[in-house]
């Protein structure tokens, strides 16, 4: 037998003795109390609160989507120059405030002298029915305060520097471990945030997705241990279909859940139910609610 072939049976060999070894040792993700806490049906996320409905991050969409019954609160974090944790999705407040400048660069109070409310419209700009209401940018700790008996899906957007310590601190300050599922697409900080915080739910990392997707493409999945509980995705990324059944049955194969992100046409919203997934991260929370029959 040549030499190159000897080889490539011996890689081919070890890389069967690999995967089976993995395959072995690989358990599912681990069960975690935030799943108790909603409902086993598809879940109603708010995105941002309902940005199609009102002003995004604010307390006002976050109470109105409560009032509507979502089952789930998504948000994001940043954190100012005095080292608040303020919910807002951009890393500038110039896109939904009167105001312009960086995040990091203004203190709380300055975020919170700005109008939240400025530059939301439903009819692209000919009306801001929310111009001079009050509404401001929250901090953190007052979203935990006015809703902590609702299920909260947090991103972390801040990489640099790292918000992690003083995030996990104020979940374990407000009693929210078994209430919040943190999310970032950073691989490093979703790591990092792990080792701070263990006890909170996870979403997995934009790495740990792309490793899933290629293993469920590969039907290798059975190799995969999560270190996360759910997978948060959306249908299509670079190109390429996400959320397949494929994706899904491996995912749900490994014990996580899947949420697809951000479903907004009422068409979609049925189409991803009949594909299974398990829950919906949308701006237009009612529409969803009208598709599941629970108006």
């Amino acid at each position: 037998m040549r030499t190159w072939l000897r080889v490539l049976l011996g890689v081919v060999a070890v890389l069967l003795l690999a995967y089976v070894a993995l395959a072995l040792l690989a358990e599912p993700a681990a069960d975690h109390p935030f799943f108790a806490q909603v409902p086993s049906g598809p879940l109603v996320m708010a995105h941002r609160g309902g940005r199609g409905l009102w002003p995004e991050n604010t307390l006002y969409a976050f109470e109105h989507a409560v009032n509507l019954g979502v089952d789930v609160l998504e948000m994001d974090i940043h954190s100012t120059a005095d080292g608040a944790l303020v919910v807002m999705h951009d890393d500038t407040v110039d896109r939904t405030t009167e105001g312009n400048g960086s995040i990091q660069s203004l203190t709380l109070d300055q975020i919170k002298a700005l109008d939240a409310g400025y530059n939301w419209s439903a009819d692209d700009g000919q009306t801001y029915p929310f111009r001079g209401q009050g509404i401001v940018v929250p901090s953190l700790e007052e979203v935990f305060a006015a809703f902590a008996d609702v299920p909260m899906n947090i991103e972390i957007k801040q990489a640099e520097p790292s918000i992690v310590a003083p995030f996990c601190q104020l979940i374990r300050a407000h009693d929210m471990g078994e209430k919040v599922l943190v999310a970032s697409f950073d691989q490093a900080t979703i790591n990092d945030f792990r080792r701070e915080c263990p006890e909170v739910a996870t979403t997995a990392g934009e790495t740990e997705v792309v490793v899933l997707f290629a293993l469920s493409k590969l039907f290798l999945d059975a190799a995969y241990t999560p270190a996360a509980q759910a997978v948060q995705v959306p249908e299509t990324r670079s190109g390429l279909r996400v959320l397949t059944p494929r994706f899904l049955e491996a995912a749900h194969s490994s014990g996580l859940e899947v949420h697809a992100w951000t479903v907004n046409d009422v068409g979609d919203m049925q189409r991803f139910l009949d594909l299974g997934v398990d829950g919906l991260i949308t701006d237009y929370p009612d529409r969803l609610m009208a598709v599941l029959g629970r108006e």
